[in-house]
């Protein structure tokens, strides 16, 4: 016999008063991240930033940015901890705009989930929040999307983009870059967000739960996995400034210190260095001058994962890299660990012809992502 009983929305799957209850919940913590620039509070079907500031650049340009966790979303949801992945989403964004030089302005994000579990998505957006607010960036709205079918009751992903500003005469890139220049390592908090398919494979196939205590750790598997991304737009943009000026008061010459960062996301550390190399121009890079930190060295092995393999793969230490005039090396290095973010120097930039790496195998990396930029020779071995 044929059902002709109504067929309603919370039939079909989807719970809208849970949706205002989660909105409810977060409101607090996404207002928390509002500065003065930001129109009609919280709520409108758009969010509004007054950009009056930027009348105070000579030649002002956005920049935009929009990327996901990837399935780093998967540990949280298998460890319930939903509070740290937003940092995770945010740095993912916001440093691939400060890359450029610019200044993160505000940010949106998107939740698609199975099902609303009002505090669940208050969790996520609470540390979204939390992360726009260190990085200084307002977040000016968002979505959540319940998609019953599509994802699991307990299954969700997340997404965000962001929008900065720079001044023409600060933007930071290749262009900048010269035979000379010093190659400065800034260290990661651990996996950040790529590489996460290759973990959980590794994972899977030595049969570790998420909750075995890992004495290399201090703490669980699953809590060292879901370690959240570090930030490094407040460093980055404060060292723009402090070694380059600030293009309100003058424009910034061809030649200032800081040439320009990588952010090293997908792909690796030598494959996102080369993007920000101009063509003919090498960096070489010294393995020995920094240690791998403890999970990678416990993953590789338990995995028997190929070096090049982890190379091509995983950050292995390194999640941001400045690219420097040799003559502020050493400054620019001491005023980064002065403001907390441990710094180092990894390596020089030099010209080179295809007969110098010769033979370099997978130590060699020349063109990645679409850009045929620079060359980067990773060198000796590191010091784990």
């Amino acid at each position: 016999m044929t059902d002709t009983s109504p067929i309603t929305y919370a039939a079909a799957g989807v719970d809208v008063e849970a949706g205002d209850r989660a909105v409810e919940l977060m409101k607090a913590h996404i207002e928390a991240t509002h500065t003065p620039q930001v129109v009609g509070g919280f709520g409108g079907f758009a969010g509004l930033y007054d950009a009056s500031e930027l009348k105070r650049l000579p030649r002002p340009l956005l920049a935009t940015s929009t990327d996901g966790v990837g399935t780093k979303v998967a540990i949280a949801q298998a460890m319930d901890i939903h509070d740290t992945i937003g940092f995770d989403l945010v740095g993912m964004v916001v440093d691939d705009i400060v890359v450029a030089g610019a200044k993160p302005l505000f940010m949106t994000d998107y939740i698609a989930c199975g099902k609303v579990e009002p505090a669940r998505i208050a969790g996520i957006v609470s540390g979204i929040a939390k992360a726009c607010a260190e990085a200084g960036t307002a977040l000016v709205g968002g979505e959540t999307a319940e998609h019953p079918g599509l994802l699991g009751e307990h299954e969700y992903d997340v997404a965000g983009a962001a929008t900065g500003v720079v001044d023409a005469s600060a933007v930071l890139g290749p262009e900048r870059v010269q035979a000379g220049d010093v190659i400065v390592a800034m260290a990661s908090s651990g996996i950040h967000s790529n590489g996460y398919s290759l973990i959980r494979r590794i994972v899977r196939d030595a049969g570790w739960d998420f909750t075995r205590d890992v004495p290399e750790f201090g703490r669980t598997l699953g809590e060292e996995l879901l370690e959240p991304t570090k930030l490094y737009t407040a460093p980055c943009l404060d060292l723009v400034t402090t070694f380059n000026g600030d293009p309100a008061d003058q424009q910034i010459a061809p030649d200032a210190p800081v040439r320009g960062f990588s952010h090293v996301t997908g792909g690796g550390m030598a494959a996102n260095l080369a993007r920000v190399l101009p063509h003919g121009l090498m960096a070489t890079v010294d393995r020995s001058s920094w240690a791998w930190p403890e999970v990678f060295s416990v993953m590789a092995e338990l995995g028997r994962v190929p070096q090049a393999d982890l190379e091509r793969t995983l950050n292995l230490g390194v999640g941001m890299i400045a690219v420097v005039a040799a003559e502020e090396a050493s400054g620019v290095v001491a005023h980064l660990n002065t403001a907390g973010q441990r710094a180092w120097v990894m390596g020089e930039v030099s010209e080179y012809s295809p007969q110098d790496v010769a033979g370099a195998g997978d130590d060699f990396v020349q063109g990645a992502k679409g850009v045929d930029g620079g060359g980067v020779l990773l060198t000796g071995h590191y010091a784990r």
